[in-house]
């Protein structure tokens, strides 16, 4: 082994660098396929298109599931309770008076912020070809043998 490690690379998947994991995800936090960047991410909501319609890449296979509402929690938690925290060291309020202030700054906070961040996973899953973006079906190995 050399003295020079500058050029040991770590790759997921595959060797090749054809879906680059930073630039897929960003496309998806702001909407867009993270195939081509031009095409939409979502018919609504949360509800991923079918297929691109710039590229054609297909979407409905996409298992986000419930990570985007676990990061949200934990980002969020951390800034609702952060602030609620300094809210009352800088002034001595009533109890309602925080929920006033914090609840809908909370619930806001996660509506505006759970699309772009399913928008990530779904970009993530896309540039490590995971749950059939990778053009073959996921293999689940349990002791030693593929299924």
């Amino acid at each position: 082994m050399s003295a020079d490690n500058s050029h040991d690379t770590v790759t997921f998947g595959d060797s090749t660098n054809d879906r680059p994991t930073g630039r897929s995800i960003m496309r998806g936090i702001r909407g867009t396929c993270p195939a081509c960047g031009s095409g939409k991410l979502f018919r609504a909501w949360l509800k991923p298109v079918h297929e691109c319609a710039a590229c054609g890449e297909e979407m409905y296979h996409e298992r986000s599931d419930d990570l985007p509402p676990y990061i949200s929690i934990v980002i969020l938690g951390h800034i609702a309770v952060g602030g609620f925290m300094m809210t009352d060291m800088i002034m001595a309020v009533e109890m309602w008076v925080h929920f006033a202030i914090w609840v809908p700054i909370t619930i806001l906070a996660a509506l505006v912020t759970l699309q772009p961040i399913k928008g990530g996973v779904i970009g993530l899953q896309w540039a490590l070809k995971m749950h059939g973006f990778g053009r073959e079906p996921d293999k689940v190995q349990i002791d030693g043998s593929s299924f």
